[in-house]
């Protein structure tokens, strides 16, 4: 299931036109691999498609664009932290490729989308559904641990939000590391739609009491995946109203190719929930919500703001996917202002 979030205050959208420098080490492709995705997504000018294999042999599809701002060479801090992209339930990394890499590249920030196990050209582990909290966090570790350079930002989207928590609570875990599970540093985080600590079951409960219709259509919309075959219903779930319906369809093309496998078992999930907490303000962190969000309600943003000790900030007039929204730059420009006062 996709998942969600709202907010407790709006703040102004006129954010200073911030760009940054870039770095140049390439990471190595793998090639010739067949395609997983019937529909495959096309990559843009100045991205790479990568396959980073893990410890369990299965590869991990990775969309790659650098940082193309220039660099102040007299400028000793002005070197930006990776950002890596994970992505929630039907999509992959192509949802970040869309806008938000070519945007924050030419900002100066070297991006990794990454596209979990059993998701777009992803490998597809054995068994029912793609991993667990704990198996996706580590995949994304392992990514950071090889692959990147400088402690990154992870940016997280509804459960790939879930993940995130997931990771930051296993920083300096010295169980984690014992158990062969070593999460690198971060710079900080940014949960953007996510679903709160708690799971998805509060706000499921809560739309059954308030908004019986609501929680009809969502489960329907997502349970039943009738949003891969209803255009208006894909559209009412993960997008503005004011969306082209030319658009809504070539995302819920991508969107029904992307997800080979559910990326968890929602039962044992929230049986695992919640995430365990974390000192207060021990990660640089922007709990991000969307105002016209159809899955996520208020409380559930508000919640996941309380949990770690920060203000929520609701991005008005976009709806679910953020990223790829017809608004996509307001959720775009709010988390450029927030990278720019972390790399002050």
């Amino acid at each position: 299931m996709a998942t969600l979030l709202l907010s407790s205050h709006t703040i102004s959208l006129s954010q200073p036109n911030f760009c940054f420098p870039r770095r140049t080490k390439k990471p190595r492709a793998v090639l010739n691999r067949t395609q997983k995705m019937q529909v495959p997504y096309e990559l843009k000018q100045g991205q790479t498609r990568l396959f980073h294999k893990l410890p369990s042999g299965l590869n991990m599809e990775v969309i790659v664009q650098k940082g193309v701002a220039d660099k102040d060479p007299y400028d000793r801090n002005s070197e930006n932290p990776p950002l890596v992209f994970v992505h929630g339930s039907y999509h992959a990394a192509w949802c970040w490729a869309e806008h938000w890499l070519p945007f924050f590249s030419a900002c100066g920030f070297d991006c990794y989308a990454l596209s979990l196990l059993g998701q777009g050209e992803s490998d597809a582990p054995s068994g029912s559904v793609a991993g667990t909290l704990q198996t996706h966090a580590s995949d994304v570790a392992d990514f950071i641990q090889k692959k990147v350079l400088l402690p990154p930002v992870l940016l997280g989207h509804s459960f790939g939000g879930l993940i995130i928590q997931y990771y930051i609570t296993n920083v300096k875990n010295n169980q984690a590391i014992e158990m062969g599970n070593f999460y690198p540093m971060l710079t900080g985080a940014a949960l953007v739609c996510s679903v709160p600590p708690s799971g998805n079951s509060g706000l499921v409960w809560r739309y059954l009491f308030s908004k019986p219709i609501a929680a009809f259509k969502v489960t329907r919309s997502l349970a039943a995946k009738a949003f891969q075959t209803s255009l208006p219903l894909c559209k009412e779930t993960f997008f503005s109203s004011t969306m082209d319906d030319q658009l809504v369809l070539r995302y819920q093309e991508l969107m029904r190719e992307s997800s080979r496998m559910p990326l968890f078992d929602l039962r044992k999930l929230n049986a695992s929930l919640p995430v365990p907490s974390i000192p207060k303000g021990s990660v640089e962190l922007l709990v991000l919500g969307a105002n016209d969000d159809f899955i996520v309600d208020a409380e559930g943003l508000r919640e996941t703001g309380r949990f770690y000790g920060v203000s929520p900030v609701n991005v008005e007039r976009v709806a679910h996917d953020m990223m790829l929204d017809c608004s996509w730059e307001k959720g775009a420009k709010v988390i450029l202002s927030w990278l720019t006062a972390l790399n002050k």
